[in-house]
């Protein structure tokens, strides 16, 4: 099936929300509809496999690692009507221009990824990427301390909140991470903390 009219789709949220969960059903159902669809993710997330987009619960389908965004561009078939990224937030600026081009192109993009870094600030490329969307879903977890939904991801160090300072990248699962709401996530150090 080829689409007339291509389209951003972005699924973002705190760490443990389904992000990834959703990419895969929406794959899926491409999949179902007989739309040719290539799936990429960043080669640094090596958490479950290197050529698998797996979710925490161990859902996975097959993706392509790559070093950086213009791969994309590079390993991108001429018959792909569907492109999905995963882990969007650990490309450079550089994603923004190549899914918009693929936009313009006619193709349907669906990207997941995290939102905010672990000090609950806007990551990487993903505020660029969520005001050109057409689409945007936000999914929210369960805060592990008060059971509320969780929009932040709190990085852990030896079991205490990681500080400010630290590098903002990461690679990690729910060793280093626990989704936390608003009023629970901490971030010692931060310049605009709250006494």
């Amino acid at each position: 099936m080829i689409h007339h009219s291509g389209h951003i789709e972005i699924i973002c949220g705190s760490m443990f929300c389904g992000k990834t969960e959703e990419l895969i059903r929406r794959v899926r159902r491409a999949v179902i509809a007989r739309q040719t669809v290539q799936v990429f993710k960043p080669n640094i997330d090596t958490r479950y496999e290197l050529a698998s987009v797996v979710t925490h619960t161990g859902q996975k389908i097959d993706a392509q690692p790559i070093i950086n965004a213009a791969d994309i561009m590079i390993q991108l078939a001429p018959d792909t009507t569907v492109v999905a990224i995963d882990e969007v937030q650990f490309f450079d600026e550089t994603v923004v221009p190549i899914v918009e081009k693929l936009a313009k192109r006619g193709v349907r993009v669906i990207i997941a990824g995290l939102d905010l870094d672990f000090r609950a600030e806007p990551f990487g490329p993903m505020p660029q990427l969520l005001a050109l969307a057409e689409e945007v879903t936000k999914l929210r977890a369960i805060c592990v301390v008060c059971g509320e939904p969780a929009c932040r991801s709190q990085r852990l160090v030896n079991g205490k909140p990681a500080r400010y300072n630290d590098s903002v990248i990461l690679v990690g699962a729910k060793e280093s991470y626990e989704a936390r709401c608003r009023q629970h996530h901490l971030i010692p150090g931060a310049p605009n903390e709250i006494d």
